[in-house]
């Protein structure tokens, strides 16, 4: 299997944005990357159970689109959205503990890897349904636009969820009711284990999203310049009340599908062509280019980032299981008959 000609240059070119800035988007970068490296690792020593799906090399689309949105906006993502949910301010030690299973966890341990929540940051929720966080979002929208609130609401997908009615109906109810909704597709190439090209007969996602009258616009998801750049003008329109907003990040994933995955259907090459293009070793080498960032700063960045993972892992280990007595609560079964 021969290496896509899709396959560009690393992302290079100035930084437009002041040191603390970009050293801000570098460090959230970093975060992501470390913790869900440790993920991996707690996975492997059946410490998290269950799904785990990770977001290594794919970090600069949540962390180029969420720092071009306000805090009152509202944020729906897929499963892989440990992320999303850090960089939206979701607590490290939160989001660890959810993976544990422990009470402690934004979703008190219900939830798991795929369903993380925090309402105090108006993260609503990785999905584990493919779509599903598509109607929630222009739900969200529509009580927003209801009741005159000045917010976008920007909802993650990626591009096999493109093939589901339910991003279909979200397009059209989006468009025809004017929504202010940010659609973001995180653009991977291979959906679960299938190719675009062998899922989709229209490879152009721009293309099927602008057949609803959405604008749209294409980024390249491995440069978190180009996603903030793209994301801020994307999130003004949105704001302005103009309508809906398509914006399509093409990226890559440098591991599996999940843990469960054996990846059978992508070339090592690919992957390794990709990995030139990584949006943390290339970012800082830009920073340190430009004068930016020295070897130094990086080191210290990288092992903060390293020990806000070690305290989280600590609090999830310490923290308690939740009470046997307490598993039925919120849950709902139907009333017998009589």
């Amino acid at each position: 299997m021969s290496v896509p000609p899709m396959i560009q240059p690393p992302p290079a070119g100035p930084v437009p944005w002041d040191k603390t800035f970009a050293k801000k988007l570098l460090a959230d970068m970093l975060r992501i990357r470390r913790m869900e490296e440790k993920c991996a690792e707690l996975y492997g020593e059946q410490k998290i159970r269950g799904f785990l799906h990770l977001y290594i090399g794919e970090e600069a689309c949540a962390v180029g689109a969420l720092h071009a949105l306000a805090p009152d906006d509202n944020i729906v993502a897929t499963y892989r959205e440990h992320g999303h949910a850090l960089v939206r301010g979701v607590s490290m030690n939160a989001i660890m503990a959810e993976m544990f299973g422990k009470a402690a966890g934004c979703s008190r341990g219900r939830g798991g890897s795929m369903h993380l929540f925090d309402a105090a940051t108006r993260f609503y929720g990785g999905n584990a349904i493919v779509g599903g966080g598509l109607p929630l979002a222009v739900g969200l929208a529509l009580a927003d636009k209801l009741q005159g609130r000045q917010a976008v609401t920007a909802c993650f997908f990626g591009e096999g969820a493109m093939a589901e009615g339910a991003f279909h109906e979200a397009m059209n109810l989006a468009a025809l009711w004017h929504l202010p909704v940010l659609f973001c597709c995180e653009n991977n190439l291979y959906a679960m284990g299938t190719a675009l090209a062998r899922s989709e007969a229209q490879t152009d996602l721009c293309a099927k999203a602008s057949s609803y009258s959405v604008p749209t616009m294409k980024a390249d998801g491995m440069d978190v310049v180009a996603v903030h750049e793209a994301a801020r003008i994307a999130a003004q329109h949105v704001r302005e009340g103009l309508g809906p907003f398509f914006l399509e990040l093409q990226t890559f994933r440098f591991r599996a599908h999940s843990m469960f995955d054996p990846e059978l259907y992508r070339d090592k090459a690919e992957v390794e062509a990709w990995k030139t293009r990584g949006p943390l070793h290339t970012f800082s080498a830009r920073l340190k280019a430009e004068g930016k960032l020295t070897e130094e700063e990086f080191l210290a960045l990288d092992a903060k980032a390293n020990a806000e993972v070690q305290a989280a892992v600590d609090f999830a280990e310490a923290a308690p299981w939740e009470p046997i007595e307490d598993l039925l609560n919120d849950v709902h079964t139907p009333r017998a008959a009589s």
